[in-house]
Formats: structure tokens, C-alpha cells, sequence
């Protein structure tokens, strides 16, 4: 999942502005908007996969028209295709920033009537580029408790993409979590510097469990495949991936990326225009992130892990407990 991506600044204000939009525009024909979406890497990586699914969730509710097209990998390959795809007017542009933005701000820029709604970009740009992003930082320390506790050998590992502000902040949370739940644990992180390489990320965590850890967090795809064959447990990402690995994925860190896609979609429909910083959609207490379901694993677990984690997870999702943002380099131990 790309240069995969995740400060937060209140949305709120725009909810109230929508039925400003206007009485005629209120009792007009609701207009089904054209939305485009582009994706840098296959869609089967878990990153695409959530918007993609949160769009055709709203074709089916026939609220969009919804056209998509992946693997653009390399900016000129991005650019090329939305430059194509604005051809056909279409409503709302959904983009991964994974190789850079200038490109796609600058057809932003050329194109002001058309909404684009940016992934892993900064900041916004006026008057029509919003950006957006998962952020699992918060069900990423969860899992770190998790794991914490769990490891008989007292080293976890942990198999990431790149090394950007939002892996960072997950990776970070997750260390975080783990040294919570158990002071002389040791979290080993490897970065395979790719967004989707399976094969690489597989390795990765084969050396790490070689190495002594016995609990693998999968931030990339491919290394569940390594704790299913060498027999440890591991924690999924971005989507719930039980199904790879029933016998040991235990949960992991999921995006939602519904509530964002519902907020969108709403305002492209009311032709309304904006350029915002999203990012805050995608957290426990908002629904845009949580943890996948245990598929029975909460029989196998000790109680009182299982207490401290939902305890954790209460206190996140009230603004009880806040975690520090910590974007720098994730070292390891």
C-alpha cells in the first residue's frame, strides 16, 4: 500500500455549510455524480481495496457513477491516466499520492470545477484538492498490546512499506503498545521499501521469526504468509485478513473508510467544492478505524489482555487517553 499515508483539523463546520447550498439547488433533482478513482498499485493491495470497496458501496446505493483504474505506478503513469479521465467530466477525482503530488495538484489546479480528494498528499490545496489518509495509529497500539503479551520469546517483529509519516505514526503507536503491555520486549522493524512486493515482505518476516520473534505484525502484505507456514501468530492491516490465516491471525488494525466515502459523496452530489484536511475521519472514534474481528481468538486469549485492550479502546474512543503522534523513523530494539 503506497507512499501508503496518514495534525488533524475539525470537518465539522462543512456539515453545516451543505444546506446553505441554496433552496433551488435543495428541491433540484438529486444528481448522481461521476467519480473516478485511480490507484497507484494493483487493487488487491489492502490499501486500494478499503476505497474502493467504501465506492462501490455507494454505486450500489446508486448515490455515484463509479469508473476506477490501478496499478498506475509512477507519477507520469497517474497523471497520464487522470489527464484521460477528466476528459469525460467527471465529478470527483479519488487519487494516490504514493510518487508525488505536484502533477496531480497541478491538474487540480486546471481543473477547478472537479473535486479531488487526494491520498497520502500534506496538505490541501485551494479551492478544490482535499486530502485524506488512513491512520491505524490508534488500533496499531492495541495490537501492540496484544502482542506484548502474548510473546513467550519477548521479540516481536514487524514488516513495513516505506518509511513515511503515516507508517511511521502506526509502526511508532504499535512499538508503543507493545513496551506498554511489556518493558523488555523487543520489536524488530523491517522495511522492504515497496508498497506491494509479497514475496519480499514474506522474507522479511522469515528472517525476523529466524531471529527469535514469534509474533509478527503484517503492516504488508505477504508476511502473514511466513507466520502461517513457520507456525507464530501474526496481526493483519488495513483490512481483516482471518480468511489468509485462520490459525494465526489474531486480528489487526482495519480502515473504514465509509464514513469519509458518505462525506464525499454527499458533498459531489451537492456540487459543492472544497478543499479540506480529511485525515481526522479515519479514527476509533469517528468509526474509521478499529480492529477486525477475533473470529473466535478471544476464547484463546487471557481475560485479562483481552480487559486491557478494550479498556484502551474505550478510553481512545472517548478522548480519555490521546496518543503522542510520532512520525519520525521507527528504529526497533
Amino acid at each position: 500500500m503506497p507512499a501508503p499515508r496518514s495534525a488533524r483539523r475539525r470537518v465539522a463546520p462543512l456539515l453545516l455549510l451543505l444546506p446553505l447550498v441554496g433552496a433551488a439547488a435543495v428541491a433540484a433533482e438529486p444528481k448522481v455524480p461521476v467519480v473516478m478513482a485511480f490507484y497507484a498499485t494493483p487493487l488487491e493491495e489492502p490499501w486500494n481495496m478499503v476505497i474502493h470497496r467504501a465506492l462501490q458501496i455507494e454505486e450500489e446505493a446508486g448515490k455515484i457513477s463509479y469508473a476506477w483504474k490501478d496499478n498506475l505506478a509512477g507519477m507520469p503513469a497517474m497523471a497520464a491516466a487522470i489527464r484521460a479521465g477528466l476528459a469525460a467530466r467527471p465529478d470527483m477525482i479519488v487519487a494516490d499520492a504514493a510518487d508525488g503530488d505536484a502533477e496531480i495538484r497541478a491538474l487540480a489546479a486546471a481543473n477547478p470545477g472537479v473535486k479531488f480528494v487526494i491520498g497520502t498528499a500534506t496538505t490541501p490545496q485551494q479551492p478544490n484538492l482535499s486530502i485524506f489518509d488512513s491512520d491505524l495509529a490508534e488500533p496499531a497500539y492495541l495490537c501492540g498490546i496484544l502482542a506484548g503479551s502474548l510473546t513467550k520469546s519477548g521479540v516481536v517483529g514487524v514488516v513495513c512499506g516505506k518509511t513515511e509519516p503515516h507508517v511511521n505514526r502506526t509502526i511508532n503507536a504499535f512499538i508503543a503498545g507493545a513496551h506498554d503491555a511489556g518493558p523488555g520486549v523487543k520489536v524488530k522493524v523491517t522495511f522492504i521499501d515497496s508498497w506491494f512486493d509479497p514475496p519480499k515482505a514474506k522474507a522479511a518476516a522469515e528472517a525476523q521469526i529466524a531471529a527469535g520473534a514469534d509474533v509478527i505484525y503484517a503492516e504488508r502484505e505477504g508476511a502473514i504468509a511466513a507466520a502461517r507456514e513457520k507456525g507464530v501468530v501474526a496481526f493483519g492491516n488495513l483490512v481483516d485478513q482471518f480468511e489468509e490465516a485462520p490459525e494465526c491471525v489474531i486480528t489487526g488494525p482495519v480502515w473504514n473508510m465509509t464514513p469519509l466515502a458518505d462525506y464525499i459523496v454527499k458533498q459531489a452530489g451537492a456540487g459543492f467544492i472544497s478543499a479540506e484536511d480529511l485525515q481526522d475521519f479515519s479514527t476509533l472514534a469517528r468509526g474509521g478505524a478499529g480492529l477486525a474481528p477475533f473470529h473466535g481468538w478471544e476464547a484463546k486469549l487471557p481475560p485479562e489482555v483481552l480487559d486491557l485492550v478494550r479498556e484502551k479502546d474505550r478510553a481512545l474512543k472517548a478522548g480519555l487517553m490521546t496518543l503522542r503522534p510520532d512520525t519520525s523513523v521507527p528504529r526497533g530494539d
